[in-house]
């Protein structure tokens, strides 16, 4: 399998949903191999792995998107056309998301803990964090200085390394996975008295609430990545394509400011999102 010509971005960008199935591939392969190569490491290697899977498309996406802000000088246009790139690859993210998610509560759990070591640790962290729900206020700040932080890391990763934001999403769409799975687990413990057909329906309303409790305000986090990341490498296409000039230059910054606001206004939405309705449901 040659994944630099598996998909291209046209082919994804027609067929979105295509790539959520790429994205649970590319997980269950990474675990696979993961073990099966690095069975001391494999909480990074898995993430390493699916990076190296994905680069291919996130490479070409980004020259893809940056021919045509060299072209167009339409900054509405340009943004629909951002927007199909943002779309296949969230569902990449979800497919990434799932199949790391399917793992984790399947799976015996000294093998969850091998595979997952480091994004549970990472989880203790986030909760031990956590301002008390009595400081709302002080929750929202907190939470959104830390998705800005992660934004300005998705921002640097794709200036510096091209397609490097696909490490920083990769390795999130693994610690929600974890999130996920833990919930999942938990839920079962205190529903052991479900069996057969039952217990697999318990399954699958678990995972569904699962998503739902860490997507109903990841999504407009993730979103916002991308979309970060999308504007860093079209900055770091720009500095090195020597056939852009300093006017379309100033173009391809223009657009990416514009990008980095948008995700910017995403991550304000999303902190709200977290603090004042995920708390409803959950």
């Amino acid at each position: 399998m040659v994944f630099e010509d598996l998909v291209r971005p046209r082919d994804a960008k027609k067929h979105p949903k295509m790539m959520f199935f790429l994205g649970l591939l590319f997980s269950l392969l990474a675990v696979a191999f993961g073990l099966f190569l690095f069975p001391g490491q494999t909480s990074l290697v898995i993430v390493f792995l699916v990076v190296i899977m994905c680069v291919p498309l996130m490479y070409f996406t980004l020259r893809q998107e940056e021919e045509q802000d060299l072209k167009i000088d339409n900054e509405f246009w340009l943004l629909r056309e951002h927007g199909k790139a943002i779309n296949f690859l969230m569902y990449l993210f979800f497919g990434l998301v799932v199949g790391f998610t399917l793992f984790y509560v399947f799976s015996p759990e000294k093998l969850v803990s091998e595979v997952f070591n480091l994004q549970l640790n990472t989880i203790k962290q986030i909760n031990g964090n956590l301002v008390s729900g009595a400081y709302i206020l002080d929750s929202f700040f907190a939470i959104l200085f830390n998705n800005l932080k992660v934004l300005l890391f998705c921002l640097l990763f794709a200036v510096f390394f091209g397609a490097g934001a696909i490490f920083i999403l990769t390795w999130n769409a693994s610690v929600i996975s974890a999130a996920v799975g833990t919930y999942v687990r938990n839920g079962l413990a205190e529903s052991v008295s479900a069996l057969g057909f039952s217990k697999l329906s318990l399954y699958f309303q678990l995972i569904l609430a699962g998503l739902f409790r860490y997507m109903l305000h990841g999504v407009f986090e993730i979103v916002a990545y991308f979309i970060g990341g999308l504007a860093g490498g079209l900055i770091s296409m720009a500095v090195v394509n020597k056939k852009v000039r300093l006017v379309k230059l100033k173009r391809v910054i223009r657009d990416a400011s514009f990008l980095v606001g948008a995700a910017v206004l995403l991550l304000l939405i999303g902190a709200i999102v977290e603090v004042l309705v995920t708390p409803l449901f959950f």
